[in-house]
């Protein structure tokens, strides 16, 4: 069973519309026994680092999260849910996350070209690693959507994806059974829909 985990914060409907497109079963819930239950776990979110990490410690599913993770149970962040992965964010402050994986979030304000909007909102092209299993499916060339104005940075050694956006931007990120996407593969068409296929597919 795959659990999208419901935590307050994410587009929960995009993504279990997504999943039953593929004709793959998800469960939407913030309860712990269910998640603690599921083969696999999807952490969905958008807006902001700090209020994300709240709702997420309310109920204990930081925990949780980290537990199921630690144990081999494969995990796939999508937008902020990926950069709720990371050890912390300095989103409108500094924000301690799940830790993960190594490396901190950052703004792209003062980063990227002047004249670049931000947040980055469109279709951009993954230059990804042809070995890391959820992408599998995909040929070069292929283009994902993204909406954001915050990215991962240091974080080399998990970095299997970046995309151009006036710099290099990392795009997706592995680390053994933790994967995640800062784009949103439940917007990106069939490119999207092969990668939650993929990530559906992986052995623990």
């Amino acid at each position: 069973m795959i659990c999208i985990v419901d935590y307050g914060v994410g587009n929960l409907f995009s993504l279990h519309s997504s999943f039953k497109a593929l004709g793959i079963d998800t469960v939407v819930s913030g309860d712990r026994e269910v998640i603690e239950s599921a083969e696999k776990l999807i952490l969905p979110g958008v807006g902001a680092f700090g209020d994300a990490m709240k709702k997420l410690s309310l109920n204990g599913l930081d925990k949780v999260i980290i537990n199921q993770a630690k144990k081999g149970v494969p995990l796939l962040g999508i937008c902020l849910g990926m950069q709720l992965l990371f050890e912390k964010s300095y989103e409108y402050g500094e924000h301690t996350g799940l830790g993960l994986i190594k490396g901190e979030v950052v703004g792209m304000q003062g980063r990227i070209p002047k004249g670049l909007k931000i947040p980055h909102i469109g279709w951009n092209e993954l230059h990804y690693d042809k070995t890391c299993p959820i992408f599998r499916f995909l040929t070069p060339g292929d283009s994902v959507y993204f909406v954001h104005s915050f990215y991962a940075a240091n974080c080399e050694e998990s970095t299997v994806a970046t995309t151009e956006y006036g710099t290099e931007i990392c795009a997706a990120v592995r680390d053994g059974n933790v994967y995640g996407c800062q784009f949103h593969p439940e917007k990106s068409g069939k490119v999207g829909l092969s990668i939650l296929k993929a990530f559906c597919l992986i052995e623990r």
